[in-house]
């Protein structure tokens, strides 16, 4: 799938490789595709594999947003065993433009089961580029990807923009599944109190680093460490100094060191939390 959907300049340089941790770690969210534009299996995609274990990030979760890319994801997590896992799911903007909504849905319900696959997201709620006429139909995606995530038993990852209320209320109303993930978390403090109390997981993005973001640092701070995750989304939200270049997995050192010093916590320790927990949430990457 073309990166200029997403706004993106194919020429956009690559943001420098941050200092290697000691320690390994992962990213739990991102988007290859958009990064090399090729074949799963490609050398372009274990190349950026490569710089990203060259700082310490050995494993990365590959995220879906369509049918066709999340194919294109579970093929690469076959192609890199030991590196990669998918996550499958219909973005909550795609969901309701696509020309045959249950197609859509049911060739997901399909990769779900693929023993690779072991998320499904990323899904949820969109309310800032969803028209209101369209908001129905996102959220009847989004039940049916709960009820897929709890048939599977695998985690949920949730796509909250300007949509926080509703995106809390439909999990109480259809029942949240045992491991529920709020990717790039862009609540307050409120909502992150809310989240913690109901044994959600957190992740924190590249936005974590913006100086137009201390309600996400409050939030970050409150965060019990075994629920929390580290992402970069990428290519997109690239950790501050270097915003406007391309992100990758390679810059979760960056976020890692930014979430370290606001939580006064040790950074190996930080590393070696966020392995534990991605372990425990998705399961072995071998």
């Amino acid at each position: 799938m073309s990166s200029e959907r997403f706004g993106l300049e194919k020429e956009r340089l690559p943001a420098p490789l941050p200092e290697k941790l000691n320690r390994p770690c992962v990213d739990v969210h991102a988007h290859i595709e958009l990064v090399t534009e090729s074949e799963p299996d490609s050398d372009l995609v274990r190349d950026v594999l490569d710089q990203a274990a060259s700082v310490g990030i050995d494993r990365v979760v590959q995220v879906g947003y369509s049918a066709s890319q999340s194919e294109w994801g579970v093929k690469m997590a076959h192609a890199f065993p030991g590196r990669v896992l998918a996550a499958v799911a219909l973005h909550p903007n795609e969901a309701p433009v696509v020309d045959d909504l249950e197609a859509h849905l049911a060739r997901i319900e399909k990769l779900a089961t693929d023993p690779r696959v072991r998320g499904i997201g990323e899904t949820g709620l969109d309310f800032f580029r969803t028209a209101p006429e369209l908001q129905e139909k996102q959220k009847y995606s989004f039940r049916r990807h709960i009820a897929l995530a709890k048939s599977v038993n695998k985690a949920l990852i949730i796509h909250d923009r300007d949509a926080h209320r509703a995106v809390l209320d439909t999990l109480v109303e259809e029942g949240a599944p045992d491991i529920t993930i709020f990717h790039c978390y862009s609540g307050d403090a409120e909502m992150a109190r809310e989240c913690i109390e109901k044994g959600y997981i957190l992740s924190f993005a590249g936005t974590v680093t913006f100086k137009n973001a201390p309600a996400l640092r409050e939030a970050v701070n409150l965060v019990p460490i075994e629920q929390l995750l580290v992402e970069t989304d990428s290519p997109f939200l690239t950790p501050t100094p270097h915003r406007g270049l391309m992100n990758t997995p390679a810059q979760i050192p960056t976020i890692l060191r930014l979430i370290a010093d606001e939580r006064d916590q040790d950074l190996d320790e930080l590393c070696d939390a966020i392995s534990a927990n991605a372990e425990r949430l998705f399961g072995s990457f071998a």
